[in-house]
């Protein structure tokens, strides 16, 4: 399908998937957004945002984060996956946008790349949930619901997902675009056992074309 043609179908999954509540990890203020980001890498929300509230009701900022003990943060972090690394990373994280920054979180795309443990997906979820700019999180979710659609090649990266997904969605749909497509790959085509008979869209899906469509009709059956 051409770029254009791809719209329609995007359009439909925010309609339906992009009023579901936002996880509380990525509903406040920048600083708040970024360390959230940091915890839920690997991190089911439900996990994430039981240790972003237990975190920040012990610490205010990133001037008390900055001069927190990892293992401090660790225990109330627990069980977040790597829950110790993420614990040395949240106090570098503080201390640099001190040093750097002067405390604020800076809304340049270039600026957060340089926060230790901050890569392409949380500087653009910081972008889009903490400053309201247009941005594209690819998560894993995004990710595989992409590249299963046929929006982007097999072979892509996530930085090639991104930016075939702002050739397909207006920028003015940009910021719920990754909600919803992290909602839709939950919920329906989802990382095993894809849920294929609910799907709305098997007529135009790569997927479904070559891993479900072609089993059925030779006999077989797709276990995603």
């Amino acid at each position: 399908m051409a770029d254009s043609q791809w719209w329609p179908v995007i359009r439909r999954i925010i309609e339906e998937y992009g009023s579901e509540p936002m996880p509380d990890h990525v509903r406040e203020d920048p600083f708040r957004v970024l360390i959230g980001c940091i915890l839920s890498q690997r991190t089911k929300d439900e996990t994430t945002d039981a240790a972003y509230r237990r975190l920040f009701s012990r610490y205010s900022g990133p001037e008390d984060l900055a001069r927190a003990d990892p293992s401090e943060i660790e225990k109330l972090i627990y069980p977040v996956g790597f829950y110790r690394n993420k614990a040395r990373t949240i106090v570098k994280a503080a201390q640099f946008i001190l040093e750097e920054f002067g405390g604020k979180v800076p809304d340049r795309f270039e600026d957060l790349l340089k926060i230790p443990g901050i890569g392409r997906k949380c500087a653009n979820i910081v972008l889009a949930y903490a400053f309201g700019k247009p941005a594209i999180p690819v998560d894993t979710h995004v990710f595989r619901v992409a590249k299963r659609l046929g929006i982007a090649p097999e072979d892509a990266k996530p930085e090639d997902v991104e930016d075939a997904l702002k050739r397909v969605v207006p920028r003015e749909y940009w910021i719920p675009v990754n909600h919803a497509l992290v909602r839709f790959g939950r919920a329906v085509c989802r990382p095993v056992r894809p849920r294929c008979e609910s799907c709305p869209f098997t007529s135009v899906c790569k997927y479904y074309r070559e891993h479900v469509a072609s089993t059925s009709r030779s006999g077989g059956s797709s276990k995603g």
